[in-house]
This record gives structure tokens, C-alpha cells and sequence, in this order.
């Protein structure tokens, strides 16, 4: 009788626990302490209720005995953060074919378009996207918390900074993905234009050469890399530009295509085109064509393109 009087009972808040197995490792540390008479963890609440003989044991070094096994209690800065990289994860799983999407077109921007082409002419593609990773973030989020007992209104409170990485990770790949890294493939370099610039220079000559700036009308910049691409497969093609949020600088070999060619492209039966600016390359550089010998020459020209020494 006289012992019992002498327990004393704490409620210790603990960090970084995530199933039954958590539990079970901290009550089975904590039983085998000296002077501590019981001890019962709570998973949902995260917090352990202890009965100990003061005598016997001290609050600290049970602090200190449950942070021995990776678990925080507010004694040093050093919790584990195990849930947000949880989070993160778990984010990132809905995103593995657009992950392997950027990689592809790294590799290889024009085999992957033509895989990824039917999917990117649908207009609410993104948007279904972004619709089928916050299900999975959902279902990722229940499994989780199923699994480790929080799937509760309890469970889910007390789990909200979880929940809250998983969303937010979820979100912002999205974001990161359709505001940056599509855009981004938009002008990476494509086999099918490579060394055509120099080939219709020889052909046709600079005064061929002629730049259009289109403006299209895409749901989102990440249907840049569709529109770059299908512009690039027309013979002519030397280049196409891609600007925020949907502009295409496209230069082209008027010998060989002309701008209602390109305005006839398929891909804008869906996502209509307009030229707002159209100009000839000496228009764009406001450079006459100059004569290799004449400037060359160290009298400026004044020779009439014969040299210096009369050549």
C-alpha cells in the first residue's frame, strides 16, 4: 500500500511513431526499466501514460530510454521525419509515368510524342491527370492509415501533417511538371530537324528563310512538347522556340513549306493557331548578307570585293 502511494503517473508526448510495432517496441523499452511499475502507448493520441516509482526512476532518463530507440519526446531537436519522406513518396508514386515521361523524351523527344500523342490531344488530359494522382495520394493515404491504426477522425488529426505532405508533394509535382518541366522538353533539340538549317540555306538562301510566331490555344504549357513536335515533323521545319505560356517561334524554308502548311496541321484542329508576328530572317537581324571576301578585307570594302592586294 505503501509502495502504490509512492508511483507517480506522466503523460509523455512521443514523435515518430507509425504502427503497432512502434507501440509495442516503447511499452516493451519501457517495461523492462527499473522502478516502472506500467506503461500504456497510444498510438492515435501519441503519447505514453506511465506509472514509475520516483524513487527509483526519473522522467529524464525515461525520455531519454525512448529516444535511445529512434522515437522523439521533445528532448532534443532530433525527431524522426520519417512521416514526411512517407509523404513524399507516396506523392511521387502517381507521378512514376510522367517521371519516366521526362526521361523518355531526354532520350528521346519524337518516338515518345508519338506514344504519348493521343493522350496529349485530348484537351483535359492534364486535368485528369491531376484528378487520378489525388485519388491515389487518397488511397495511399488510407492505406496508411488503416494500416497503422489512425483511420479515425482522431487518427486523421492527429496525422494531419502527413496528410498534409502527401497533398502538397501530390499538388506541386504537378505544378513543378506541367509550369516547368514540359515546357522545358518543348525545346529540347529533335532528330528530325537536325542539319536542315544549313541544307536550305545552301538551297534556297537567307532570303528564304522566314520565322512565325504562332500563338496556340493549349489547355496547359505541358501540351508545348505535342505542339513542338508535330510542328517539327514538316518538311522545312529549321526550328521552333517555345515561350510562356503558349507561343511557338517557328523557322521555316518558304521553298519547301509555307505558312498555310503549317496553319493545316492536324494538331490544330484542336488547339487553334494564330500568327501574331510574321518576318524574313534579314527582317529578324536587320543584317544584310555579307560577302565573304569583302569582309575580309582590310580596306573595308573599297576595293570592290577584289582584296586588298587586287585578288
Amino acid at each position: 500500500m505503501g509502495n502504490q502511494n509512492k508511483l507517480r503517473e506522466e503523460v509523455i508526448e512521443i514523435k515518430g511513431m507509425h504502427c503497432k510495432s512502434c507501440v509495442e517496441k516503447i511499452e516493451t523499452k519501457l517495461s523492462q526499466l527499473k522502478g516502472v511499475d506500467k506503461a500504456r502507448v497510444s498510438l492515435v493520441e501519441e503519447k505514453v501514460y506511465i506509472c514509475f516509482n520516483p524513487t527509483q526512476m526519473n522522467l529524464d532518463t525515461i525520455k531519454k530510454e525512448i529516444e535511445s530507440i529512434g522515437y522523439g519526446t521533445g528532448i532534443n531537436s532530433k525527431t524522426k521525419k520519417s512521416s514526411i519522406k512517407e509523404g513524399i513518396i507516396y506523392g511521387l508514386i502517381p507521378h512514376i509515368g510522367c517521371i519516366a515521361f521526362i526521361i523518355g523524351s531526354i532520350l528521346g523527344v519524337t518516338v515518345l510524342m508519338e506514344f504519348f500523342k493521343p493522350l496529349l490531344m485530348n484537351r483535359y488530359f492534364f486535368h485528369i491527370l491531376i484528378l487520378i494522382s489525388l485519388m491515389f495520394a487518397t488511397i495511399s493515404s488510407a492505406i496508411y492509415l488503416r494500416k497503422n491504426s489512425f483511420l479515425s477522425l482522431a487518427g486523421i488529426k492527429r496525422k494531419w501533417k502527413y496528410l498534409l505532405t502527401m497533398y502538397g508533394s501530390t499538388i506541386g509535382i504537378n505544378l513543378v511538371l506541367f509550369m516547368v518541366i514540359f515546357p522545358l522538353l518543348a525545346n529540347v533539340p529533335s532528330q528530325s530537324i537536325t542539319g536542315v538549317t544549313g541544307a536550305f540555306i545552301g538551297i534556297g538562301g537567307e532570303n528564304d528563310i522566314f520565322s512565325l510566331r504562332l500563338k496556340v490555344d493549349i489547355p496547359c504549357p505541358g501540351h508545348a512538347p505535342l505542339i513542338s513536335e508535330e510542328l517539327k515533323s514538316i518538311n522545312g521545319i529549321a526550328g521552333v522556340q517555345f515561350s510562356f505560356p503558349n507561343i511557338f517561334d517557328v523557322k521555316y524554308d518558304s521553298t519547301k513549306t509555307s505558312k498555310q502548311q503549317i496553319l493545316s496541321l492536324g494538331v490544330f484542329k484542336t488547339y487553334k493557331a494564330t500568327v501574331i508576328d510574321k518576318s524574313s530572317a534579314q527582317q529578324i537581324t536587320n543584317i544584310e548578307p555579307i560577302d565573304n571576301r569583302r569582309s575580309s578585307c582590310g580596306c573595308g570594302g573599297n576595293c570592290g570585293g577584289r582584296g586588298c592586294c587586287g585578288g
